[in-house]
């Protein structure tokens, strides 16, 4: 199964976007994926973090997974790097397991940095958890990663907040579908007119090839296609303005190697349940790439 990644170039100050990227409180307000990130106390000074995260899939149900994860924030080229590795014990969720990382990299020309992602995880559920996820949950969580990135990329580069966001895009989705709606509801009217029905002397007139409902169904279509396509307002979150496949020249990041937690460490005391062994050990058993590392989605070189 093919790994995701996603890429946004941001015109904004790198210290600012590690900052609304890094600190949970800022990053679960763009982050579509997340209801509630924290981290929980910390072991020792210097030690990867470890951190809770939750999703609120319906009113009543809320899936939760603890984590660990570690950043660069100096390297000797210019880039910053995060890496994290994440299990969920809640057995209604899909996900079970993964790992992934963050990359910052500065422009050579100075305009933004290239923000982008890579990560990998493992279903649960067999064969249909398998087939779920192919059809299902993998492009739902590549198409969220890009929204949120375009949405992150509007927060810092026009002040957008992501509420208002959220709100702008949601309010596009009514005005889209309200078009769809009104060109199905005149496709019936439209239909009549040009199939001639009705009374009078004309009547019938135009009947021939183009009699019947299909020029209006044809109609209706155009319109609720036109309606899709039309790309958002530059103010809206869009996945389309984003990155979606990685570029040929990468490797895989070395941080994720220090992510090597024990099981019981991934528990968090809201949890009060133990992911299984097998949630930090699997990772171990993918396909690994030719520097050794676990088969994602790679970092690219600078």
């Amino acid at each position: 199964m093919a790994s995701l990644y996603v890429e946004a170039l941001i015109r904004a100050d790198l210290d600012e976007l590690w900052e609304r990227t890094q600190e949970p409180a800022l990053h679960q307000r763009w982050d579509l994926r997340f209801t509630e990130i924290a981290y929980l106390p910390a072991d020792a000074p210097g030690e990867p973090r470890r951190f809770r995260y939750a999703t609120r899939v319906l009113p009543f149900l809320t899936i939760a997974g603890t984590g660990v994860s570690a950043g660069e924030k100096r390297r000797p080229d210019g880039t910053r790097t995060s890496a994290l590795r994440f299990a969920s014990p809640h057995p209604l969720s899909l996900l079970a397991e993964g790992s992934g990382y963050w990359r910052y990299v500065p422009r050579g020309d100075g305009d933004g940095v290239r923000f982008l992602t890579g990560y990998d995880y493992r279903p649960r559920w067999g064969r249909c958890g398998a087939l779920a996820d192919r059809f299902v949950l993998r492009p739902l969580m590549g198409w969220a990663t890009a929204w949120s990135f375009d949405r992150l990329r509007l927060w810092l580069e026009r002040g957008i907040s992501p509420r208002r966001g959220l709100a702008g895009a949601l309010g596009e989705v009514v005005v889209r579908a309200l078009v769809v709606v009104a060109a199905g509801l005149l496709a019936g009217p439209v239909a009549g007119v040009v199939s001639g029905s009705g009374s009078g002397p004309y009547s019938g007139a135009m009947s021939g090839p183009v009699s019947g409902p299909v020029p209006g169904l044809v109609a209706a279509l155009v319109v609720a296609v036109l309606a899709c396509a039309v790309p958002p307002l530059p103010t809206t979150p869009a996945a389309r303005r984003c990155l979606r496949t990685p570029p040929a020249s990468v490797r895989a990041p070395r941080l994720l190697d220090r992510l090597t937690a024990p099981a019981d460490r991934l528990t968090g005391p809201a949890d009060g349940v133990t992911a299984p062994a097998d949630a930090v050990t699997a990772l171990t058993d993918r396909p690994a790439t030719s520097t050794g590392h676990p088969a994602l989605p790679e970092e690219q070189h600078a």
